[in-house]
């Protein structure tokens, strides 16, 4: 609730009237109850006087010589640093057009003079508090869009935090291709689609030849770091937005095929193959070749709603199992569409 003996924000007044007389009694009145008072003769300066510290109330006389209460108060309504500051009209003219058209500029209240100075108080006293009370609703209004922002910020920033936990857990940590959990959810996604458009859908698997020895001899960080290699290699050549690279297991890579038929699957693992081995990364424990070798399983299968996905994994992994009984460094693909 608004108090007179609050000074510092509320109960600063600015007084314009023309007769000194009228200054001297509403200043003396006024400062009296502890308010804060300014007060000028001219309409004009009573304007640059709000502009330059807004009063929060002004009590203004309507007859004044170089700018009529009318004029002022229109001036003040039209401007941005005051158009808030309540205005009291305070004036001898007691017609009720002087009244209206009072309010019709902006006024707040009217005060006939002569004027009590009961009434002056009690209205001064009223407006104020509306004045306050507006102020604070200003206030709270702008703190809750700021709050409104800032959790909407928040949100924001929580939802892309999320979004990129969600696509870490579907990448492989090591590579960066994506893990098995994602090649589960795609291949089940894909073999669903091709069924129903009855399109062909193949599978590579490709296993990095007798990298346990690798291992061994060169130590698991620089096993790390030729996993890397052959997975970018892999990725440059799997180019299609419907293909999908992923680490299958340990040294094994799957790549899922979109709309593929067998012999386009075996010209892209050939690429591949040839890729990888054109990387050069010594491999002094090979039974096949001084350097990294794959071997790669293909298998080609048109989709059906009634087999299961594992079918295809199945093929592809005795291809795979194929190609390394045989020597390794190869391709060996099966074709059930």
């Amino acid at each position: 609730m608004y108090s007179f003996a609050d000074k510092h924000n509320f109960g600063q007044i600015l007084i314009v009237d023309d007769n000194p007389d009228n200054l001297r009694l509403l200043s003396k009145m006024l400062e009296s109850k502890g308010f804060k008072i300014k007060k000028t003769v001219s309409g004009e300066i009573a304007i640059q006087a709000a502009r330059i510290e807004p009063p929060d109330l002004i009590l203004l006389d309507i007859n004044m010589p170089d700018m009529n209460g009318y004029e002022v108060c229109r001036q003040l309504k039209s401007q941005k640093q005051t158009q808030h500051i309540p205005i009291i009209f305070i004036s001898a003219l007691d017609q009720t057009a002087d009244k209206i058209m009072a309010f019709e500029m902006g006024g707040v209240d009217y005060i006939t003079k002569p004027f009590q100075e009961l009434e002056v108080l009690a209205r001064v006293k009223n407006q104020l508090i509306i004045y306050q009370q507006n102020r604070q609703l200003i206030q709270q209004n702008q703190q809750l869009q700021q709050e409104i922002k800032e959790r909407q910020r928040f949100e924001a920033a929580l939802l892309a935090a999320n979004q990129q936990l969600q696509l870490f857990a579907l990448l492989d940590g090591l590579t960066g291709v994506a893990n098995r959990r994602k090649f589960d959810e795609y291949l089940n996604l894909e073999w669903q689609k091709l069924a129903r458009e009855k399109l062909p859908i193949s599978l590579l698997f490709c296993d990095v030849d007798f990298f346990k020895n690798y291992n061994d001899t060169y130590g698991h960080l620089t096993g790390d770091d030729c996993l890397k290699q052959i997975a970018q290699t892999i990725k440059l050549s799997v180019k299609r937005p419907a293909d999908l690279l992923a680490r299958y297991g340990g040294e094994e890579f799957a790549v899922i095929l979109s709309n593929t038929n067998n012999q386009g699957a075996i010209y892209l693992a050939e690429n591949i193959r040839q890729k990888v081995y054109d990387l050069k990364i010594p491999h002094s424990q090979s039974r096949v070749d001084d350097f990294v070798t794959l071997s790669i399983g293909v298998a080609t299968i048109l989709p059906d709603v009634v087999i299961s996905p594992d079918t295809l994994i199945e093929v592809g992994d005795k291809a795979l199992y194929t190609a390394k009984a045989q020597g390794r460094n190869r391709i060996v693909a099966e074709n059930l569409a």
